[in-house]
């Protein structure tokens, strides 16, 4: 099944997906729901199931679209941008076969369960073309080239991104009925994490007197230049000092000083044009209580479940090239490091009414503490808050093999500028899920659902361009990179969003 897996359909926090049965696309509003797919939403609950064995089987099938709409001033020297400066990046995914099972065996006032389901991570997405945090760096060139005296009228390059992050998760536990009213859970979540990035940016050319030229080779042909004239210019200033003519001295040697200084320029411009290959695997596992309570009271049902932080760790195992390491923006995928992706702390909390009896109405409470999760460079203290949902829903039967659902949830990151980047992000959304139960019999039962993620656009405004200051202060000088951010010609923008779909069939047997 995790060999079949190729997409999470993600709803919930920063790493972690609360979608973990075809009964949650019908209704995202289960938190206080009484049936089996409740070893992931009410494990206290599913105490209340009759004695026996129960069994949840679910398939999902999704399609994400991930885009983000990037402005920068450098990039009308693309050859094939047209003169525009705004750009489309979009990320696509596929995934035909998402699965989840759940398990409960209840003996008297005990309920033994396990649990599968891809906990967490945004499945995967590959960018054909990129992303603008990669082109940006290569749309500089030519500004940074003619500020030096050079002609460079455009640029163009491949590039390409895809990436897979999957944190599958195995929950054990077991709830205990205290009373006929009250039961409580507890139990672990073992998660594995497995996540792998690869891309490139090659074959950077730029636009010399209408002829494409290999960026680097350029460069570097005119950095040797630059080096074989400061050699002769120094040569020339000690002939005119052994002759004592010192005025020709100095002019020579600010020539060599001059030569010296652009070849410097020039060949950290041949270095920064080469091939980026970027290949990282990162794995890592983390283990966590999670403990429950539900309580019913006549025609209501209440419960609360609080899943632990689980401190994640992952190792990389990189094959990168060596130019990967002039992108800060690639330190994290850097090969040997260990980096920080604790799966947050999550307190749910559910009520549930029966008015009458074919009619069960639901709401919901999400706090996942995603401020309190170790991210890479204590990346989760950018966060402005943690990330909080809710949800409302409600299932009626319409005959005794027939039942229809549907429910809303509305998702609420506190995300800051700083925190957003092309390479990774999410943006709050309202989901609207609906479906029906078809029940053969006693023990046997179908779910159909329909799930679709409504997604906000997040704006993102800077001075500074993905941080390019840097970048050009290594090749420039910092008063050059100063003096771009001062003048605005590092001033761009993004504009994330994202779309999600999810069809589900799932099965649940009792025996």
């Amino acid at each position: 099944m995790m060999a079949l897996s190729s997409l999470s359909a993600t709803a919930g926090g920063l790493l972690t997906n609360t979608n973990q049965n075809v009964a949650f696309l019908r209704n995202p509003s289960r938190d206080a729901a009484i049936g089996i797919d409740g070893v992931y939403s009410n494990p206290a609950g599913v105490a209340f199931l009759n004695e026996g064995f129960h069994l949840s089987l679910n398939w999902q099938n999704a399609h994400q679209k991930r885009t983000v709409t990037s402005t920068f001033g450098t990039f009308k020297y693309g050859i094939n941008n047209g003169g525009q400066m705004t750009k489309k990046f979009e990320g696509k995914a596929d995934a035909p076969f998402v699965p989840s099972v759940q398990f409960a065996y209840n003996r008297n006032k005990w309920s033994f369960q396990f649990g599968f389901a891809i906990t967490g991570g945004g499945g995967k997405a590959t960018f054909d073309k990129g992303l603008g945090s990669f082109e940006s760096v290569v749309s500089l060139i030519p500004a940074l080239a003619n500020s030096n005296g050079m002609n460079i009228t455009g640029y163009d390059f491949e590039s390409y991104l895809k990436g897979r992050q999957y944190y599958f998760g195995v929950q054990l536990g077991s709830a205990y009925k205290v009373t006929e009213n009250l039961s409580v859970y507890g139990g672990l979540r073992v998660i594995y994490g497995s996540c792998n990035y690869y891309g490139y940016l090659r074959n950077i050319s730029v636009e010399v007197d209408n002829k494409a030229l290999n960026a680097s080779e350029y460069f570097g042909s005119l950095c040797t230049q630059a080096i074989e004239g400061a050699a002769k210019c120094k040569d020339a200033a000690e002939k005119y000092v052994a002759a004592g003519m010192l005025e020709d001295a100095a002019t020579y040697a600010t020539m060599a000083e001059t030569y010296a200084t652009s070849a410097k320029k020039l060949g950290a411009l041949s270095v920064a044009t080469k091939d980026i290959t970027l290949n990282c695997d990162q794995t890592g596992a983390g283990v966590a209580p999670v403990v429950g309570i539900d309580y019913k009271a006549g025609k209501w049902n209440f419960a609360v479940k609080y899943d632990f932080k689980t401190k994640m760790r992952l190792e990389n195992k990189s094959a990168n090239s060596e130019s990967a390491n002039n992108l800060s923006a690639l330190e994290k995928f850097a090969d040997g490091k260990t980096i920080a992706e604790d799966a947050p702390a999550l307190l749910t909390a559910g009520i549930q009414f029966e008015p009458i009896e074919r009619l069960r109405i639901s709401a919901g409470y999400h706090l996942f503490f995603d401020k309190q999760a170790k991210q890479y460079a204590d990346h989760q203290k950018l966060l402005d808050g943690n990330t909080f949902e809710y949800m409302a829903g409600a299932e009626f039967d319409i005959n005794k093999h027939l039942q229809v659902s549907a429910g809303y949830q509305n998702t609420n990151y506190q995300f800051t500028d700083d925190y957003m980047s092309d390479i990774s992000f999410n943006v709050s959304s309202y989901t609207l899920g609906g479906g029906f139960g078809i029940i053969i019999n006693d023990k046997l039962k179908f779910n159909l659902a329909y799930f679709q993620t409504n997604y906000d656009t997040y704006r993102k405004q800077t001075s500074d361009y993905n941080n390019l200051s840097g970048l050009i202060g290594s090749l420039a000088g910092d008063a050059a990179a100063q003096a771009m951010v001062s003048a605005g010609q590092l001033a761009g923008k993004d504009e994330f969003t994202r779309t999600n779909r999810v069809i589900g069939l799932g099965v649940e047997i009792n025996f």
